[in-house]
């Protein structure tokens, strides 16, 4: 998609006509930006808005810059501005300091690895160098407000798509990015012809579906609709539940043979299953939640006695703890006075300090480039300071999320490799630890937990950094970080697994990371910590893991249950030893 830049100026032509004579110095306009694509337009205002281009009360764009070509995928799109809301809010809006332009290169940078025109994003820094500027900054930002922050006007805002929350246009949720609309998991799907019934039939035939026969005129019908729609939320994505109002679908009762409202059809994998009529709520519930349960049979994992280990968050472990930044680029020597090296060095400076709403997103692809240049040019010790930089810097979703888009993944792939061929011997132990850390960081953007485990250019090197680093036997804190390394992948593998029963990394790789998760706790006799989070690393590999996969094989052959028992004796306290030694495999792999 093209994607443009609508620059507008709020000052209506005063700034061009007055700057000079009250700021002293010349300002061509009050900038307000917006990016354009997919025949949306989106800014930063009362939240982030939306709107058909051109069609704010901003009137006509001064000027439209063409910024390139995005060929990101929309739902990945949608998945960045989700991950922004929480820093482009309505209350966070400043004129100077966090405002739409800043929204612009943001969302810019992510799209096309470039951010919007310097002398746009540079504007407020030239007002304020002013005294006059700076004495009216509070006024200047008060009395623009009901400019910038206006809602759009109701026509002129699209029909949702694909539905973001906390997006607004300052009259009711209305977010979405362009893309064609799909029904979503979870919703009655109402439908009045029998080309969308046989289509939504057709969709469930490896699951199960529904089919509610009502009428406008049918009293009774009404009473069973709420129920009705809670067992399509109950079900989510592991049916489809469909109403049919046969007052407007009249050749649809004729084709099921529907003589009476009420009525229910149910299907399990392309054959009809059931069919009965009547406003029976609890024969209703009974039926469709008997109907899951056919087409999607419980795991016999569920019926384990897990109390701790189910109650465990899933939230990635990430590594934010600042480093002295100073201190940090003398170590760098020459390359701290890099120009890419110093602009990161003040984002995450300005982020850690301000928020993350005072530190616009930088040249991150500059930054990359020096990194990567810096591992074929300068000693272990020197890179391993720009990974730490790296690192600190990857806890903002929006540097994560831009790496996550880079091309071929070549930084981070680059980072895991230059690690990878070096031994755990030959490699300085504060390198290994900062990059995996950063591999855990790389979890804080929802983009790139997919793409870590389910791209072998990148699963590949992952794994094989987690397996190596599982046994260094002489740093406890290292085994520690890379069991935790060990839980985000295994977590994320698990939500997708219970959630949309796939499996994202290859089963060969969770062979390989179970492995060597036992031999590390096998081998464990130090930290109390490594064993916790071996445990659940391995706990959420196993649990719900296909009846007949290699995991389970592996399990039983290299006696789990029999090496997890044997840590009670050194760290009898770790609750988890109990649950996962007993319940998970010692009762799940008889």
């Amino acid at each position: 998609m093209d994607v443009q830049l609508y620059v507008y100026d709020l000052s209506k032509g005063l700034a061009r006509q007055w700057s000079r004579s009250f700021l002293g110095t010349y300002i061509d306009a009050v900038y307000h930006t917006a990016l354009v694509f997919g025949g949306i337009e989106y800014f930063y205002g009362q939240g982030i808005q939306t709107c058909y281009p051109g069609s704010t009360h901003h009137g006509a764009p001064i000027e439209k810059i063409a910024l390139g070509i995005t060929s990101l995928p929309a739902e990945v799109i949608s998945e960045y501005l989700e991950s922004l809301k929480e820093i482009y809010t309505a209350e966070s809006y400043d004129l100077f300091l966090h405002n739409c332009n800043n929204f612009s290169h943001d969302f810019a940078t992510f799209l096309l690895g470039h951010g919007i025109p310097d002398r746009i994003t540079s504007l407020p820094e030239t007002v304020l160098n002013t005294p006059f500027g700076q004495m009216l900054k509070p006024q200047l930002d008060s009395a623009m407000r009901s400019m910038t922050q206006a809602p759009v006007p109701l026509q002129a805002i699209p029909p949702a798509r694909a539905p973001m929350a906390s997006q607004n246009n300052g009259h009711r949720p209305a977010p979405h990015v362009p893309i064609q609309a799909v029904p979503q998991p979870g919703v009655v799907r109402n439908v009045t012809t029998l080309h969308e019934v046989e289509k939504l039939l057709a969709s469930a035939s490896s699951s199960c579906a529904v089919i509610f026969f009502t009428s406008a005129t049918c009293p009774p019908c009404k009473i069973v609709y709420p129920a009705y729609d809670q067992l399509a939320a109950e079900a989510g994505d592991k049916a489809i539940l469909i109403k049919v109002d046969l007052s407007k679908a009249y050749d649809v009762g004729a084709k099921y043979s529907v003589r009476a409202t009420p009525t229910f059809i149910t299907y399990l994998k392309g054959q009809q299953q059931d069919q009965w009529s009547g406003a029976n709520e609890g024969q209703l519930r009974g039926n469709v939640r008997l109907l899951l349960q056919m087409a999607t049979p419980t795991h016999p994992h569920v019926n384990l006695n897990l109390p701790i280990f189910s109650r465990t968050s899933l939230k990635p472990v990430t590594y934010g703890k600042l480093p002295p930044l100073e201190k940090l680029i003398i170590k760098m020597g020459d390359a701290g006075k890099d120009p890419s090296v110093i602009c990161i060095k003040d984002f995450v400076d300005a982020r850690f300090s301000s928020g993350a709403k005072e530190a616009p997103l930088p040249d991150v692809s500059a930054f990359t480039s020096f990194l990567r240049s810096s591992m074929h040019e300068l000693p272990p010790e020197i890179v391993f300071t720009i990974v730490d930089l790296l690192r600190v810097a990857l806890v903002d979703q929006r540097f994560s999320g831009y790496l996550a888009e880079e091309a071929d993944h070549k930084t981070i792939v680059a980072m895991f490799n230059y690690v990878n061929e070096r031994s755990i011997q030959d490699c300085p132990y504060s390198l290994r630890l900062v990059t995996l850390q950063a591999a855990c960081n790389l979890f804080t953007s929802p983009l790139y937990p997919e793409q870590l485990l389910g791209e072998l250019s990148l699963s590949i090197p992952i794994i094989q950094l987690v397996t190596t680093s599982l046994l260094d036997d002489k740093h406890a804190s290292l085994r520690v970080v890379a069991a935790s390394l060990a839980f985000n992948i295994a977590s994320y593998n698990h939500k997708q697994r219970a959630d949309a029963d796939r499996e994202v990394l290859p089963e060969g790789d969770q062979v390989e990371l179970t492995a060597s998760l036992l031999e590390a706790l096998a081998a464990e006799e130090e930290s109390a910590e490594a064993v916790k989070g071996l445990l659940l690393a391995m706990g959420l590999l196993i649990y719900r893991a296909p009846d007949d996969g290699e995991v389970l094989d592996l399990c039983k052959a290299m006696d789990a249950a029999g090496t997890v028992k044997g840590k009670g004796t050194k760290f009898g306290n770790e609750p988890l030893l109990k649950e996962v030694g007993n319940e998970l495999l010692g009762k799940a792999l008889r």
